[in-house]
């Protein structure tokens, strides 16, 4: 009997000191329920790989700080859903984009480079057609910040830059809105506007404050010109694509005459009007006789359109088939 009573003793012992065991109270610097132990794998930020026109790429992390330094491409980054942190002042001056709280860091042409670094950007975007800012990539590079240049003179262009954006956003459905949508917008110009071989032929000009040039296809209008089927008369005479004689113009009578402008619009109009008014046998040309000379819209002819491409199209193609 009593070794009975001495067994149920230990065993009553051992339950007791199992159970203690069972709700021991975990130390201060244990993990607290749920917890990932101590060296397991953590959650890491994805990278995104953007490239630009050089073939260049750059990692960028999740919502990225950018500074962007051409107002156009200011306004591609936001068409894809993202945010800036520094910009120029033409983006704010001249296209009245809403950049919200980004620090304005000079100008498009002399952009501050002390002031670009001190934002401390994932990433900054230039134009590879600005010699300034193509002049301060190393600066830029110095101070480790990642840069991206672009060039965008076609709509083939802008939704290729438009496609490493809207991945870096990871907004796919904003490319569909803005690139996808425009695509489908030009293809209908196309087919309504579109000239067969014998397309009119017409001669563009860039004017700015002290000279005039011919433009071809390397511009947005020569572009969308040529693809709406028209012969530009600077494909025939490449003197003019340096200094534009008004000479040669005249000798090869267009049958449209179409204007964009560079900086102030008022003094580069002003400049090519004290050429003609100078040149009585201008306004013996066809185009000009008829109703064909005109100054292009800046929105859709000088900045680039981005998702208005498809307006650029509709807006030349009415006026090729004397619709406007």
């Amino acid at each position: 009997m009593r070794y009975r009573k001495t067994l149920m003793g230990v065993l009553l012992c051992a339950c007791a000191l199992l159970s203690a065991c069972g709700t021991a109270v975990p130390d201060e610097g244990a993990p607290a329920s749920g917890a990932a132990p101590a060296g397991s794998a953590r959650p890491q930020k994805t990278q995104t790989t953007i490239t630009d026109t050089n073939g260049d790429t750059v990692q960028l992390p999740d919502a990225p700080r950018v500074a962007c330094l051409y107002g156009s491409y200011c306004e591609a980054w936001l068409l894809a859903g993202g945010q800036l942190c520094g910009v120029t002042e033409d983006a704010v001056e001249e296209r009245a984009l809403d950049v919200g709280e980004a620090k304005v860091v000079g100008t498009v042409k002399e952009p501050n480079a002390e002031e670009i670094i001190a934002l401390e950007p994932d990433l900054v975007i230039l134009s590879l057609d600005i010699a300034a800012q193509q002049d301060m990539l190393d600066v830029l590079k110095n101070a480790g910040l990642p840069c991206l240049s672009y060039r965008v003179d076609t709509f083939g262009d802008y939704a290729a830059m438009m496609e490493q954006f809207c991945g870096a956003t990871g907004r796919p459905d904003l490319y569909e809105e803005h690139v996808t949508r425009v695509e489908q917008q030009i293809a209908g110009a196309r087919e309504t506007y579109a000239f067969g071989e014998d397309g009119p032929s017409v001669l563009l000009i860039r004017a700015f404050a002290t000279g005039i040039k011919a433009k071809t296809d390397d511009e947005l209008a020569g572009a969308i010109l040529k693809d709406l089927g028209c012969q530009n008369i600077a494909d025939e005479h490449p003197s003019m694509l340096e200094d534009l004689s008004l000479e040669e113009a005249i000798a090869a009578d267009p049958d449209f005459i179409f204007v964009t402008t560079m900086g102030d619009e008022a003094k580069a109009l002003g400049y090519l009007d004290s050429l003609i008014d100078g040149n009585p046998a201008w306004s013996g040309l066809t185009a000009v006789k008829e109703g064909r000379y005109v100054v292009l819209p800046k929105d859709l002819f000088h900045y680039k359109p981005n998702n208005r491409w498809g307006d650029s199209y509709e807006y030349l193609g009415k006026i090729l088939q004397g619709e406007d």
